[in-house]
């Protein structure tokens, strides 16, 4: 394991990409720690029993690092921008002129990847604006408010800094990913979370329930040694190549496989499903009426709604981003274009259904395996008084995002004939 993380360094692009990631997650985490301007900073340590526990705001400041309840500049993190990502992959489904620009390879993705800038944007105004006046009902037993006296220029000053903070996150995050190792949207949400490890471990081993601190590290062993076989589980399909004239020269036919991952999508349904269930309790934090908190209460990350709405859409997110990742009838012309076919299956349009006959028996699994993971260690850990740090959704996002960043390391290792950290 040393000599694989020597050889790494001893490469200086794969080093000059490890030290820019960690570069950006330390500015990322470094903002997380500057307040917004306007805010009151020893009025915002008196409230910090308002982001702790099961409720919304505890989730949603886990995803931000801490960084809500604090009101810093990175208070939105990084939601807007994955909110923003959801809605034009569903409008590209049911919009003519975005699945146009989808097909058109890299400049109608070019185009997509820019709407979704602007309206990360509008979003992180609005969220920021609602924020606002959220904070300004939170008091210290004086009676000061988080942000003081509310006038509109004040108003103006903090959203614009937290909507610019989102907007610097974005750029980051696709910074990491063009220069980086990994995915710089799932290291940032990686980075938060890890963030609240020292205090989720602290909840745990202060936490009344001595069943629940006996049992709690068995938990969560268990779902970590599920997510690692599940995610590395891959369905095999033979592929034949039959002998080519290239030039002047005859091409000697071999055989290969094609994987198909039990879940190809990744953490990214988790992901997006925590985002939307997320949406409607802070719609109802915002509006702080008696109707809209009991909405939210209704919705809270403790309650059986939440959890079965994150089923729900964690399933409906497998299939749909599984369905743009893979696409069989590509997949079936490539093969018959390079000479390749399935034993026992005709090439062309008998391949696609058969490709797709098979990723569909293994989606639903693995579909059933995220809501699973995501879902169960929630239920049992709310039966107690522990902090949310331990949920299945944190664990299922930080072990998914650090087994895709490894692998992306290995296949730079590999590239250049060392031996990576997969066996």
């Amino acid at each position: 394991m040393l000599q694989t993380i020597a050889n790494a360094f001893a490469v200086p692009e794969i080093r000059r990409k490890i030290a820019f990631t960690l570069a950006m997650l330390l500015l990322y985490r470094l903002g997380a720690y500057i307040p917004a301007p306007g805010v009151d900073i020893d009025t915002v340590e008196s409230i910090e029993d308002n982001f702790t526990g099961n409720n919304v705001l505890g989730f949603l400041n886990l995803f931000s690092g801490g960084s809500l309840q604090r009101l810093s500049l990175f208070a939105l993190g990084i939601m807007p921008y994955i909110t923003a990502s959801i809605i034009l992959q569903l409008l590209t489904v049911v919009v003519p002129a975005l699945e146009r620009l989808q097909k058109e390879g890299e400049v109608g993705q070019q185009k997509i990847t820019q709407y979704t800038r602007y309206l990360t944007v509008g979003l992180a105004f609005g969220q920021s604006l609602g924020y606002v006046f959220l904070f300004q009902s939170f008091q210290n037993a004086e009676g000061t408010s988080v942000v003081g006296e509310l006038t509109a220029g004040k108003v103006f000053l903090i959203v614009i800094s937290l909507t610019a903070g989102t907007t610097l996150l974005m750029w980051l995050g696709e910074l990491i990913t063009q220069r980086g190792i990994g995915n710089g949207i799932s290291l940032m949400i990686f980075a938060s979370i890890t963030a609240g490890l020292v205090p989720g471990i602290s909840s745990w081993w202060n936490n009344p329930d001595q069943v629940f601190v006996v049992m709690m590290p068995f938990v969560a062993l268990a779902v970590i040694v599920g997510i690692v076989f599940v995610q590395e589980g891959q369905r095999r399909i033979p592929v034949q190549y039959a002998k080519r004239v290239v030039g002047r020269r005859m091409t000697t036919g071999g055989s290969t496989y094609l994987p198909l991952r039990v879940n190809m999508a990744g953490v990214i349904p988790v992901i997006f499903a925590a985002s939307i269930m997320a949406f409607p309790p802070t719609i109802g934090q915002l509006l702080n009426t008696p109707v809209a908190l009991d909405f939210a209460a209704f919705f809270s990350p403790s309650s059986w709604a939440y959890v079965v709405g994150e089923v729900f859409f964690i399933i409906i997110f497998t299939y749909f981003y599984t369905a743009v990742t893979f696409n069989p009838v590509d997949q079936a012309d490539n093969l018959k274009k390079y000479g390749g076919f399935i034993p026992g299956v005709r090439p062309g349009r008998p391949t696609a259904e058969y490709l797709d006959r098979i990723l569909s028996r293994l989606t639903f699994p693995g579909a059933l395996y995220l809501g699973a993971v995501a879902a169960l260690p929630t239920i049992l850990i709310n039966q107690t008084s522990a902090n949310f740090y331990f949920g299945g959704t944190s664990i299922l996002i930080v072990v998914g995002v650090a087994l895709d960043t490894v692998k992306q390391l290995e296949a730079q290792l590999m590239m250049r004939n060392y031996e990576g950290f997969l066996k």
